[in-house]
């Protein structure tokens, strides 16, 4: 049975936690600049792994999956300013962090195990 369906919902939800992350940071100049990269490194990737299993080859494959790797790992800087700011209650972020770093790892076993096919 394939996984993808099961990790595509991961990272919708992961999406969707980031968007409260951001509705949780002040409104300042470092809270909105911080915000709005955030959303857009934090709900990438599961758009960009949505068009991966659609991919046209294994090269169009990997490269999708590479991007969400990258955003992935985007997503995790952004969310340790934030704790170490601290910029929101660190409740919001600690949780989050975990499963930014478990996708990251899932994203880069799934990236080796295609390249070596």
């Amino acid at each position: 049975m394939r996984k993808a369906p099961e990790l595509e919902d991961r990272l919708v939800d992961f999406a969707v936690r980031i968007l409260k992350v951001v509705e949780a940071l002040p409104n300042t100049k470092a809270g909105n600049h911080i915000g709005s990269q955030l959303v857009r490194a934090g709900t990438s990737p599961a758009p960009n792994y949505g068009e991966a299993q659609s991919a046209e080859s294994k090269k169009d494959f990997v490269h999708k999956m590479k991007i969400a790797l990258k955003e992935l790992r985007e997503t995790y800087v952004w969310l340790r300013i934030i704790e170490r700011k601290p910029l929101c209650p660190p409740d919001k972020t600690k949780d989050i962090l975990r499963e930014c770093d478990e996708l990251i790892a899932i994203f880069v076993a799934s990236i080796k195990t295609a390249e070596g096919r």
